[in-house]
């Protein structure tokens, strides 16, 4: 039995890769019970990287708590069964490439003239209007269109764009937009009866995540961005190197580089790796003061960060706090700095971080048992709920391996099922 706030909530996925799978693992956590639906050949994620075929461990850890529908929606008959258990969902998850979800009869303006209170929520690369909404989007696409990757500043041994290779952030992102807009949508529906559609992209999440970068405000543009922008305008056109680029971005920062000394990451007298996030003029005092620096006064009314002294300063400082960090253990470190109220942390890997005592003692691991692959542990809910619990509901599901019991409880006969089956309509595990 599910105990979360979306208990009794249907949702039904037509969902591949990241964004939307991750939205639909934050409702199933939530305790709505996910139907992700399939091709024949299944998510074309689940054997990204796989060890087991079908079963990738990164597809798991985003269809975990599912349970998977197999239908061929190229079938006319299949497209007629999906009409036939729409009327039960409340929810439908899709992020398939514009134009699609018609072409496939399962988009908003189908779906809804046979449920009017459907909640449909689809997620694309650039939205559904303008230019570029034909354009396919994945994650690495979105963090190079919207600006992330520049804000990354990473390259590759030539000197060309790297994105954020530790995760899909504007999937991510996208997905917990999508999650947000969907429960806010269904908290509207008990009010008003009315179903609605939510469109989100990879597009929007990219921006929203770098709201001051992409803002406009034009006394604050003049004296940081504006010049800055002529500069990379002008590179361009002589065909720069993407080094050259970031380097005139960076420059065009740099009043914010004195603050930087203590926001960042340094390498400690055993090796490790220790950051400082001291962020408000105090934290940072505070840094001061452990490091023992007492001639910084960038925090003073009227220092001024545009100065290019100011800015050779600031890199001068950086390095002196490079060297102060370097004299002490990370344990030390942090000891220090935990007890002037700086905050820092070490930089851990997550491969360990199943193990990391304070995520233990909040018990966000979940321990699952998958009938192929064993025992797991999983992360858990993004959120907890005192008085309706979320939870990771089951591991992610066999390919088909829910198809009849789904299609039953929605009044399929047991005999059309197997008809369906023999045809190649849907498919089973069982």
């Amino acid at each position: 039995m599910t105990t979360g706030p979306l208990q009794g909530i249907r949702v039904l996925e037509f969902t591949q890769i990241v964004a939307a799978p991750f939205c639909g693992c934050i409702l199933s956590d939530q305790g709505a019970d996910v139907v992700k639906v399939e091709g024949p050949k299944g998510d074309p994620h689940r054997n990204a990287g796989a060890v087991i075929p079908g079963l990738g461990k990164r597809w798991q850890s985003l269809n975990r708590g599912k349970r998977s529908l197999v239908v061929d929606l190229q079938s006319p008959d299949g497209r007629d069964l999906i009409y036939q258990i729409i009327p039960d969902y409340d929810v439908v998850l899709i992020n398939f490439r514009v134009g699609v979800a018609e072409r496939l009869g399962i988009d908003y303006e189908s779906l809804k003239q046979l449920n009017e209170k459907l909640i449909y929520c689809e997620i694309t690369g650039f939205g559904s209007e303008g230019p570029l909404k034909n354009r396919a989007g994945t994650d690495v696409v979105g963090v190079a269109y919207t600006g992330l990757m520049v804000g990354e500043a990473k390259v590759d041994e030539n000197g060309s764009p790297v994105g954020i290779t530790s995760s899909s952030i504007a999937d991510y992102c996208a997905g917990f937009s999508a999650a947000s807009s969907i429960n806010a949508a269904l908290f509207h529906r008990e009010k008003t009866g009315k179903g609605q559609k939510i469109e989100t992209s990879l597009l929007r999440a990219g921006l929203a995540i770098q709201d001051t970068n992409v803002m406009r405000e034009p006394v604050h543009d003049a004296v940081t961005r504006d010049a800055m922008v002529e500069e990379i305008a002008t590179l361009r056109d002589n065909k720069a190197s993407y080094p050259e680029i970031l380097a005139a971005r960076a420059k065009g920062r740099g009043m914010r580089a004195h603050f930087r000394s203590y926001y960042g990451g340094y390498q400690t007298e055993d090796g490790r790796f220790l950051v400082l996030g001291a962020l408000t003029p105090a934290t940072r005092q505070s840094a001061r003061t452990v490091l023992g620096i007492t001639d910084d006064h960038s925090d003073s009314p009227d220092f001024d960060a545009n100065d290019p002294a100011s800015m050779v300063a600031a890199q001068n400082l950086r390095d002196r706090v490079a060297e102060i960090i370097l004299t002490k253990s990370i344990d030390e470190w942090i000891v220090e700095l935990e007890t002037a109220g700086v905050p820092c942390a070490p930089v851990n890997i997550p491969e360990e971080m199943s193990e990391d005592p304070q995520v233990v003692a909040l018990n966000i691991m979940q321990q699952l048992t998958h009938p192929i692959t064993g025992p797991q542990q999983v992360v858990g809910p993004v959120a907890t709920m005192s008085e309706t619990p979320t939870a990771v509901q089951s591991h992610a599901p066999v390919l088909g391996a829910d198809s009849v019991e789904v299609l039953i409880e929605h009044g399929i006969t047991p005999e059309l099922v197997e008809k369906l089956i023999n045809s190649g309509v849907i498919g089973s595990a069982q």
